[in-house]
């Protein structure tokens, strides 16, 4: 397929129209996990894949209503196809995870049932003593967290950044989407790779859960538990590179519990004039310190202000903030953000899609003139979302939010038309 003929990445915001969006559907990498590799795999818990898959379909269900959706299995489906491409993806997988042992089995399968193995994990032979008492399953792991495709890459602007991710059980993730993004004949884009910058020590880090785009020229980047200064550095080093000013805004982020290890899990766009906040990280005065960096023709540099919202507000973004759970009770905001009721994605202006079971964070934003409307009344076509200025559409999370995120985690926009603050 000629580039012309490509879907061409351009994200310049959390909220414009979506017009792409990359999803995973999760599949037996879900239940190949037991209470012993869980820890391991990033879960407290492990999943009942019938259920997670139900509550997956509504979100997918509601995103094939509303604009152009992808899968990645099928997307690097298409990149393997091509025997050198698969070659190349292959040598780095075994090298990274020092399986080369099983190089030859990888490269005997045919693409369909590659793209499935590389992500549901390749079980191990008993056909050596050492494989016979190994305690592992798998010869290749599953990817049990590739359903929240936000993190191993990052639309931003007109190119994708590639995630460094803090644990290895995700590695393989950045090197799938950085595959695809570099080859897919569906998808046209350039990468910007924290995995191979050469300059850059062991502890760089980045993932997209903690970058949210908040206009062309303003970036936002949560540092804590997933995301480290040397990952932000990197950022800051490619934006030096440009003539134009550029702005990120870094909040600091508690390292426990496990809820806050992304930005997006305690704040998120809604709307032009709206944001969603987890109170006592965002607003209340705290250790947490939140810095205004700008990087202008080359030269940096760093200031501490008071809140994500008031720097917006000077950078010409002026947001309400609605509060997770609530104004009324602490204890019901904690355990709403708990079960990601910050984490909301936004298919336009004042256009979400967020879990059903955060009763009290969506009474606040029904309060604060947001529709809320059930995901099977979308797919089914009982509702007709383009009646509805705003609104937000709920799909059921009582097992996907188990996993550790929420709509925005699961979904890897493309796409979006620009957008006029």
């Amino acid at each position: 397929m000629k580039t012309k003929d490509r879907f061409t990445v351009d994200v310049r915001s959390e909220i414009g129209e979506l017009e792409g969006v990359i999803l995973h559907t999760p599949g037996l990498e879900i239940e190949n996990m037991t209470p012993e590799n869980a820890e391991r795999a990033l879960y407290s818990d492990i999943l009942n894949l019938s259920v997670a898959s139900k509550e997956h379909a509504q979100l997918n269900g509601v995103l094939k209503k509303l604009t152009k959706t992808f899968q990645v299995k099928d997307l690097l489906k298409d990149i393997i196809s091509n025997e050198e491409i698969k070659t190349d993806l292959l040598h780095k997988i075994c090298s990274n995870e020092d399986v080369f042992h099983i190089y030859d089995d990888l490269n005997n399968l045919n693409s369909t049932e590659l793209s499935k193995v590389l992500i549901e994990g390749l079980v191990i032979k008993n056909n050596s003593l050492t494989n016979y008492l190994s305690k592992e399953r798998y010869s290749l792991r599953p990817l049990h967290n590739f359903f929240f495709t936000r993190d191993a890459s990052v639309s931003w602007n007109e190119k994708v950044l590639i995630g460094k991710m803090t644990s290895q059980v995700r590695d393989r993730e950045s090197i799938i989407m950085n595959a695809i993004f570099n080859h897919s004949t569906i998808i046209n884009a350039e990468t910007i790779n924290a995995t191979n910058c050469k300059t850059c020590d062991s502890n760089t880090k980045i993932e997209g859960g903690d970058v949210l785009i908040a206009s062309e020229d303003i970036l936002l980047i949560g540092t804590g538990a997933r995301t480290t200064p040397q990952g932000i550095d990197f950022v800051i080093n490619h934006l030096k590179k440009q003539k134009e000013t550029k702005h990120i805004i870094v909040q600091e982020l508690p390292l426990s519990p496990e809820s806050f290890i992304h930005l997006d899990m305690v704040f998120t766009f809604l709307d032009t004039d709206k944001c969603m906040v987890f109170e006592p990280v965002i607003l209340q005065n705290n250790r947490l310190q939140t810095l205004h960096i700008t990087v202008d023709n080359g030269k940096v540099s760093i200031k501490a202000v008071e809140s994500i919202p008031e720097i917006l507000k000077t950078l010409g973004i002026d947001l309400k903030p609605i509060k997770c759970g609530g104004n009324n009770d602490d204890w019901i905001q904690e355990r709403e953000q708990w079960h990601s009721g910050a984490n909301f994605f936004a298919v336009g202006p004042g256009k979400l899609i967020g879990y059903s079971r955060n009763v009290h964070t969506l009474e606040e934003l029904n309060n604060n003139g947001f529709e809320i409307i059930k995901a099977k009344h979308v797919i089914s076509g009982k509702v007709n979302v383009n009646n509805y200025s705003k609104y937000i559409i709920t799909i059921e999370g009582s097992e996907l939010s188990r996993g550790g995120g929420g709509a925005r985690c699961m979904t890897m926009p493309v796409r979006r038309k620009p957008l006029n603050w």
